[in-house]
């Protein structure tokens, strides 16, 4: 397969965003996209009044967020940006709430419930039991139970590849024969697989201050897989991922924060173009999106508009403070907001400043709304889908 370079597909679709959005305002008129205008450069604050009314007009869509708690400031601050949100389940045992499913199921169907239509929620199966006897048809039983009260997805988690160990000692990697008919019986019900296989390459190499990642790998040394014993190497990992794409092609797959491939936006591309049952979300990796050039990002996110699904990873555990919640939620909202938005200077989460890309209205709504009810059928309901 002929391989694809950004750069030979930065000017036509640069020229291609640039006729779109020009012939949006051309059409609209100056007051009717607000956010057009160049943001002010102090980017650390909530959305003002224009721009609060542009992104609520989207009906925007979270689609990689963890919310166990049910707390009304948190719900007020959905309703106010017109926000849905993606509930996720993961097993982690390193994680004193999430060591085991049924709990975190329980706060999260009732965030679900209570979140006056804003939420959905996206299963998972506990990976650790893999060895057992009945293990494959344990998960569909409880898989299926959440498909039938509505749960959208089902998630993977990087404990696959990263931690689970057979009984000679090899990593278990995402396709694994275990999980097949798991895979098999997502597809059977039009449900979708979200993938957080590997994480980012910084978490293989020897400590890198300047990496995006590096607070993350010195808060969680679990998962730093620098200098253990024979882990999985990334490429094996993501190999295996797919390798789980081309034996399920009616399975949608979403790859979390950039499908793991978060330093290379040629590989991404490369992927795209190859698996059609493939999208990848931003979750965490808005610090990657931005450091690329301008031009280059602008391009890939042209090409690949139908591809990418704006999500955060933003959190609300059970002990955490529901109004510290909402501003980080608010304030992380309104940055990228202004980054995809606007040409107007953001800081990002280093504190670098970066030019907004401006994107067109259409590719916004793509990124924000419509790709994740394309991705995620049932993400609104039925009635907020057939609007």
């Amino acid at each position: 397969m002929k391989q694809i370079n950004l750069k030979t597909i930065v000017f036509s679709a640069v020229i291609l965003a640039a006729t779109v959005s020009g012939a949006s305002n051309a059409q609209d008129g100056p007051q009717a996209a607000p956010h057009r205008a160049r943001a002010d450069a102090e980017t650390r604050q909530a959305f003002s009044p224009d721009e609060l009314r542009s992104f609520c007009a989207l009906e925007p869509i979270d689609t990689h967020t963890h919310v166990f708690q049910s707390a009304p400031a948190f719900y007020a601050m959905l309703h106010r940006l017109h926000m849905h949100i993606v509930d996720i389940c993961v097993v982690d045992d390193h994680a004193k709430f999430q060591k085991t499913l049924l709990p975190q199921l329980d706060a999260a169907w009732e965030v679900v419930h209570a979140s006056g239509g804003q939420a959905a929620l996206c299963t998972t199966f506990d990976p650790f039991g893999f060895r057992q006897p009945g293990f494959a048809e344990a998960a569909i039983r409880q898989i299926n139970q959440d498909f039938d009260r509505g749960a959208v997805a089902v998630k993977i988690w990087k404990n696959i590849g990263m931690e689970l160990q057979d009984a000679k000692g090899q990593y278990v990697l995402p396709d694994n024969p275990i999980f097949a008919p798991i895979y098999k019986d997502i597809a059977a019900h039009h449900k979708t697989l979200i993938a957080h296989v590997a994480d980012p390459n910084t978490l293989w190499q020897p400590p890198n201050r300047a990496a995006p990642d590096y607070s993350y790998y010195m808060e969680h040394p679990e998962w730093y897989m620098y200098g253990k014993a024979h882990p999985a190497s990334k490429e094996a990992i993501l190999r295996a991922r797919d390798h789980l794409l081309e034996q399920n092609p009616d399975l949608r797959v979403v790859g979390a924060h950039l499908g793991s491939m978060e330093a290379d936006f040629d590989e991404i591309a490369r992927h795209l173009d190859r698996y059609p049952n493939f999208a990848v979300d931003l979750a965490a990796r808005m610090p990657y999106v931005m450091k690329q050039p301008r031009d280059q990002i602008i391009a890939f996110i042209t090409r690949y508009q139908d591809r990418l699904v704006y999500a955060t990873d933003l959190g609300l555990a059970p002990d955490a403070n529901p109004a510290a919640a909402v501003k980080e939620w608010e304030e992380t909202y309104a940055r990228d907001w202004r980054f995809f938005a606007t040409t107007g200077m953001v800081e990002t989460e280093s504190h670098q400043k970066v030019q907004g890309l401006g994107l067109p209205d259409a590719v916004l709504r793509k990124l924000y709304h419509d790709n994740a009810v394309s991705w995620f059928p049932g993400v609104l309901g039925s009635a907020g889908e057939a609007r």
